[in-house]
């Protein structure tokens, strides 16, 4: 059976190699890391879920003065209930249980009543200042990005990625307008995006998910989840895939934003067991068990919906990595992390595409 043929990636990415960097949320990403990507011929990225409007303009902004080549600037899309924030009572009680790792760290705890706390960036107002700095590109979680905003990217220029994590996320993709669907297996570090089904039942290992989403879309797929090395990358483009995006071996690069304590753990045997959690915001999300994922696992279940779990672990996850305490951080990875191998981002990118040709047995 021959492999089959991937839809060419829209002329707007220009892109020298299939090779996309994940954007990463959560203060992860950083404008060297999707510069770097970018002038080594991928496609940089830059998580902005957190960014207020005027950072999201400037971040563009220090992004287009980086560099020359393409770049996504990454939002989510917001899930429905979650901006319905717990009684003042309630967020006590979850309080409570952080409280002795608060009291070990020696940092005050938040006030979160049920109108305080962090302001949560609206995300309309968040897609308009991107769409308004013109990025080349713009990516989605999360759900089906608005219509009118792909319309309006579409008449600027910039192209729109959606990510899906099952088949009908892609199909549900497709018919929004986006230009290209990430395929993003259940391997892939950070948040998962299920958005149709709950997440049990959106669990798609990366190998199987590819070939179904390439047989059931005409858009251009980007593989994402469990690849770190040349053999990934091939073995994806082989599915069909028309490229890959890997986030967790560029975390792991000299330009990435993840604290030393959380780098040096990438590439090393404690790397190869990942788990999914919702203590550290509220959302599942894939990273390296450590002591407060053992301790709380009986809590899993019971920890309020982002962005209130986020913003009662934000100043334990800061404080901790400020110490390089990893067993109180929340340590994201996918579940090829062991094969990381640090180093600088361009000269990863290079061993990725003469890994990839090597095993395809012809040039990227």
């Amino acid at each position: 059976m021959t492999a089959a043929r991937p839809v060419p990636l829209p002329e707007g990415l220009r892109l020298r190699y299939p090779i996309v960097q994940g954007p990463f949320g959560g203060g992860l990403s950083t404008v060297a890391l999707a510069a770097a990507v970018a002038d080594a011929g991928g496609l940089g990225g830059y998580g902005a879920h957190i960014l207020t409007p005027d950072d999201i303009t400037a971040t563009v902004k220090a992004l287009h003065a980086a560099t020359d080549g393409p770049f996504a600037v990454n939002l989510w899309v917001p899930q429905e209930g979650e901006e319905t924030r717990p009684s003042a009572a309630e967020t006590a009680r979850h309080l409570e249980r952080l409280r002795p790792y608060y009291r070990e760290l020696g940092i005050p705890e938040p006030d979160l009543g049920p109108e305080s706390g962090p302001p949560v960036p609206g995300f309309a107002e968040q897609l308009d200042a991107l769409l308004a700095a013109s990025p080349p590109a713009v990516s989605f979680v999360m759900g089906v990005p608005p219509r009118e905003a792909v319309d309006r990217a579409r008449r600027q220029g910039t192209v729109v990625i959606g990510t899906a994590t099952t088949v009908a996320e892609a199909e549900a993709l497709e018919a929004g307008g986006v230009d290209v669907v990430v395929a993003s297996g259940a391997d892939a570090g950070g948040h998962r995006g299920a958005f149709l089904r709950p997440l049990r039942e959106s669990l798609v290992g990366t190998l199987a998910l590819v070939p179904q989403v390439v047989d059931a879309v005409s858009l251009p797929v980007i593989a994402a989840g469990g690849i770190g090395d040349g053999r990934g990358v091939a073995a994806a483009l082989t599915l069909g895939a028309s490229a890959v995006q890997i986030g967790t071996g560029f975390l792991a690069t000299d330009e990435g934003g993840a604290a030393a304590a959380h780098r040096r753990l990438l590439g090393t045997p404690e790397a190869r067991s990942t788990v999914l959690t919702r203590l550290f915001s509220g959302r599942h999300a894939r990273g390296i068990p450590n002591r407060v994922v053992r301790e709380l696992a009986d809590a899993e279940d019971a920890v309020p919906a982002y962005p209130v779990q986020s913003e009662l672990m934000q100043p334990l996850r800061r404080a901790a990595a400020e110490r390089g305490r990893p067993e109180l951080m929340s340590l994201w990875a996918g579940q090829a992390a062991a094969l990381a191998t640090g180093g600088g981002a361009a000269a990863y990118l290079d061993r990725l595409v003469r890994e990839a040709g090597e095993a395809l047995g012809r040039p990227l």
